[in-house]
């Protein structure tokens, strides 16, 4: 979608609030296409930022020999190494973006066989004593049509991250979805965040902790950590006053929606006379995407690596006449090519030599799940059945919708959630009713109530085998939402059931779309464990924590072998059902 030259930021300010800053109509643009170009321009952008103005754009990956001749870079694409428009205010922000798009499949320009290639010589390189860490990287590519604004919201509601930056450079459209700080220069001191270290989030809260707790107590990530803080220090050392580098937060482990990372906090206070070009010649580009020592190691990536990073790994930010200037480190970013619709997406991470081969090649494409992950608008949810003023297994649902507000983020207060359903039940004393309790991201509770109808007949109802698995990395699966997309398809492939008994992509029984599911095999009543990818039922826990059923993975094959099957619920309690499958 054509439109004329624009800059978004939504960046994170000195106190932890996102700072969304526009940037259209630039009355100058600073372009460099060459290494020799580049100080130069620079230089004319730092002199229009003295003169009161602002500047924004990028400097890609492969502008670092223009800061440092020593640097080896491989030769650079179709894009500007730098790009700076030039303005004489923000602006406000645009309307948000409902536009469509459409990606076809990304791949990977770096098969297995091409990145083992390239892990094996790191190893080499470390053996030999040339390098402690290199930061190893691949593009995965693809094609884009339509809306790339919508695109860039889309990946940040997905992302969650506290310096996303949109640019229309003319040429190229630039989606970037960074969690990472490059550097805030803000009255003569600079702060620093490298990142360096991830594991995935678990699907439940209890997963999500351990996982937490593994990349805390990593010795791996914790060197590869300390080794970017130690170079850091030294980069820094180079512009900073005698005794100002300090590390006030060293390796803390920071939430994403799909991963958790280690940062460190470096600061320092600038030598008087600084200018932002000095602080790119003693920084740039950050040695978190690099690995140590710096020079040697940037020799190493661009013999191993297949492509030009490009603004992957380089700095996208902006500079203020108030002495401000904020950049990012562009990773999860997405490089949409105007002319071609080429869209590209760079992954990696840090090889050192405990490094093993398939993990670090997984955790690459880790990083490439917000591409497409979807953040619908939701709620948390919780259904509550009240009998003569009195609540059903009331603490089990607070716990649990204490647990999912911690997992997504939301605010959750015990005493509102029991005030709210205590005022509800006061004034609805005497009638069965499911009561329904939402809680918004802010932590407002709704809460609301219907008649519990009971069923006329004994006779079972009739349920069905799905036609198809779910993802048992859905994390939505694990946690009571409005958000049931998963489970609304399957209910409207089979309007004249029950319910449809849910599968995963192993093989494995899950749920229910309403429920769990209990099953009687061998005399004995077993449930599927809920690392199978199901939401654990109240209900359900209850009769596991009394020893009447017991968890078991049950596979599509084991159904000839059940001898009842129960629908579960706590508001509907224990329900038999006959399966057709």
């Amino acid at each position: 979608m054509k439109r004329d030259e624009s800059l978004i930021f939504h960046f994170t300010d000195k106190q932890g609030d996102i700072k969304p800053l526009s940037f259209t109509n630039p009355i100058k643009i600073f372009r460099a296409y060459s290494i020799e170009e580049v100080l130069p321009q620079f230089q004319k952008v730092q002199e229009e930022v003295e003169q009161g103005r602002y500047a924004a754009g990028y400097v890609s990956y492969e502008a670092a020999p223009a800061f440092e001749s020593s640097f080896r870079v491989k030769h650079a694409g179709n894009m500007p190494l730098l790009w700076f428009g030039i303005f004489e205010k923000p602006e406000g922000l645009p309307e948000s973006s409902s536009g469509a798009f459409q990606l076809a499949d990304w791949k990977s320009e770096t098969d297995s066989d091409s990145y083992r290639a390239g892990f094996e010589n790191i190893k080499s390189e470390i053996k030999q004593g040339n390098t402690y860490q290199v930061n190893y990287t691949m593009r995965l590519q693809s094609m884009f049509e339509g809306d790339d604004l919508a695109f860039f919201d889309r990946l940040m509601r997905a992302q969650q991250s506290n310096y996303s930056a949109y640019l229309n450079v003319g040429t190229h459209r630039i989606l970037s979805a960074s969690p990472e700080l490059f550097f805030r220069w803000q009255n003569g001191q600079l702060v620093t965040r490298p990142m360096k270290g991830t594991v995935k989030r678990g699907m439940t809260l209890k997963m999500d902790q351990d996982h937490a707790a593994w990349l805390e107590a990593s010795e791996k990530n914790q060197a590869e950590n300390y080794m970017i803080v130690d170079l850091l220090r030294n980069d820094l050392g180079m512009i900073a006053v005698q005794g100002s580098v300090q590390v006030p937060q060293l390796k803390e482990i920071e939430k994403y929606p799909t991963v958790w990372q280690m940062t460190s906090t470096i600061t320092a206070d600038t030598k008087p006379d600084t200018t932002i070009i000095d602080i790119f010649k003693a920084l740039f580009p950050c040695g978190s995407i690099t690995g140590a020592p710096k020079i040697k190691t940037m020799e190493i990536i661009s013999e191993i690596e297949n492509s030009p990073r490009g603004v992957y790994c380089g700095a996208i930010g902006y500079i203020t006449p108030e002495s401000e200037a904020v950049f990012n480190v562009p990773i999860r970013t997405v490089v949409i090519d105007e002319d071609t619709g080429k869209a590209e997406y760079g992954v990696g991470g840090g090889i050192t030599w405990d490094s093993e081969l398939t993990e670090e090649y997984e955790e690459a494409f880790l990083k490439a799940k917000l591409l497409s992950a979807e953040r619908p608008a939701y709620k948390l949810l919780e259904s509550i059945k009240l009998e003569d003023g009195v609540y059903h297994l009331l603490e089990e649902h607070i716990e649990r919708m204490k647990n999912s507000a911690v997992y997504f983020g939301f605010q959750f207060l015990d005493s509102k959630f029991r005030n709210e359903v205590q005022k509800h039940a006061e004034s609805n004393k005497g009638e069965l009713q499911k009561v329904r309790i939402l809680l918004n991201e802010k932590g407002d509770f709704e809460v609301s109530s219907q008649p519990i109808k009971p069923f006329d007949s004994i006779v079972p109802v009739s349920v069905i085998l799905a036609e198809g698995p779910i993802s048992s990395g859905n994390p939505f699966l694990f946690h009571k939402t409005t958000n049931r997309a998963v489970y609304e398809k399957f209910q409207a492939n089979h309007p004249d059931y029950f319910d449809v008994l849910l599968w995963n992509e192993e093989g494995f029984i899950t749920e229910f779309t309403n429920g769990n599911v209990v099953m009687k095999i061998g005399g004995n009543l077993f449930t599927p464990p809920n690392e199978a990818g199901l939401l654990a039922g109240t209900f359900r826990q209850d009769l596991i924590t009394r020893n009447i059923i017991k968890e078991r993975a049950i596979s599509k094959d084991d159904l000839t072998m059940v001898e009842e099957i129960w629908f579960i619920n706590s508001v509907r309690g224990m329900l038999k059902v006959h399966l057709t499958f």
